[in-house]
């Protein structure tokens, strides 16, 4: 298990590489301000909806802001797959998407510094200073690698082409060489693996050779990520979740729902549409793969008891699992809101990345059309 979840890592690293190098910083810029600010706000809102619950149910406040932390999280690497295969990325509600998902991931250096707080284990003021270096080492390596996507970068592409004329294998290794490196310098920093990795991929983005790198890459982000997603179904412990299927399958549908509304409430305040906020909300639904992490640390600073542990693993991969079935529900429910009148016609079919679909509907109206013509004729 332990060798399938180290292979699986990989899958994050390149998926979110990946996004790197399709990365559009103008677009993003669009939707920075729920990004930040949202993404930030809905963090907050869990913990303190979570930390209150607790208490009024006799448990402990600490266990429930925990819990709220755990559920703040989304899986950057399901939800970029299925956005990517919907050619949803560059619509509205995948820009906003994606500048929440890489929120949270700046977020997970941050929230691991929470952990000892709340277990007791340190101080207020050395948790606080703690989250401080935190926020000081990210911003001193993201300016770094600013200067050295303007300088270095551009060079050692260009001499990696130039040495690989004849074949692509050289350039091919450059650059995964190129994204584990700075994944694992984000890791040595106390940042996440996968902070590294995306800010590798923007790096590449700002030069001419980004798609070129793209097709060398996506063999092997497909091959990694196929193996991400095998490790979360090995994750599930099935005796524990046939001897509390209802409970876990109440809680998977409590979670979906809850971040559902939650998120697509944050979104709509910062002036979204009804739809576009839906649409958000649904695809940031699940408990993200950092929730592994974040649960086995809990665990070993005694954070948490042994039960909730399992209770919160099973959620968190059934959550996981039931994405795909989620974003195939996504259709339905923009239409049901069309028809609910919550949402206009004008943009449904190509903001859920459908215009196939549109065409072939546009095509059978225009044959109707045809023969009814040629009847009436």
């Amino acid at each position: 298990m332990v060798q399938v979840e180290t292979v699986a890592q990989f899958g994050v690293i390149f998926l979110l590489f990946a996004l790197g190098l399709e990365f559009s910083t103008a677009k993003l810029r669009v939707v920075r301000a729920v990004a930040v600010l949202g993404g930030l706000l809905q963090i907050m809102l869990f913990m303190f909806l979570c930390g209150i619950l607790a208490t009024l149910c006799g448990g402990k406040t600490k266990e429930g802001v925990f819990v709220g932390v755990l559920l703040s999280m989304s899986s950057t690497a399901v939800v970029l797959k299925f956005l990517m295969e919907r050619n949803s990325i560059n619509a509205l509600h995948g820009q906003v998407t994606v500048g929440i998902l890489i929120l949270q991931d700046c977020a997970v250096g941050l929230l691991f510094a929470l952990l000892p707080i709340l277990s007791g284990t340190s101080g207020l003021l050395h948790g606080v200073a703690s989250m401080m270096k935190s926020l000081v080492v990210l911003i001193t390596f993201l300016t770094i690698l600013s200067i050295l996507s303007r300088t270095g970068v551009p060079w050692f592409l260009k001499l990696m082409i130039s040495l690989s004329s004849q074949t692509n294998e050289l350039y091919q290794l450059a650059a995964v060489a190129f994204c584990l490196l700075f994944a694992w310098c984000s890791d040595k920093l106390g940042l996440s693996l996968e902070l590294g990795s995306f800010a590798a991929g923007v790096m590449i983005s700002t030069t001419d050779l980004a798609q070129h790198t793209l097709e060398q890459i996506e063999p092997i982000r497909n091959f990694f990520a196929a193996l991400f997603l095998a490790s979360i179904g090995m994750l599930i412990n099935v005796h524990f979740l046939w001897n509390h299927v209802d409970i876990l399958l109440a809680a998977v549908i409590l979670v979906i729902t809850v971040k559902t509304f939650i998120v697509a409430i944050v979104v709509k305040g910062f002036g979204y549409s009804n739809k576009t906020s839906l649409l958000v909300g649904m695809s940031l639904a699940q408990i993200g793969e950092f929730a592994f992490v974040l649960l086995s640390r809990a665990s070993s600073i005694h954070l948490i008891e042994g039960k909730l542990y399992l209770l919160l693993l099973g959620t968190t991969a059934l959550s996981l699992v039931t994405t795909p079935l989620l974003f195939k529900m996504i259709p339905a429910m923009v239409h049901l809101g069309v028809l609910l009148r919550w949402f206009s016609v004008d943009t449904n079919q190509v903001e859920l990345g459908l215009k196939n679909d549109v065409l072939r509907i546009d095509s059978g109206k225009r044959i109707n059309l045809i023969v009814q013509g040629s009847h009436d004729s």
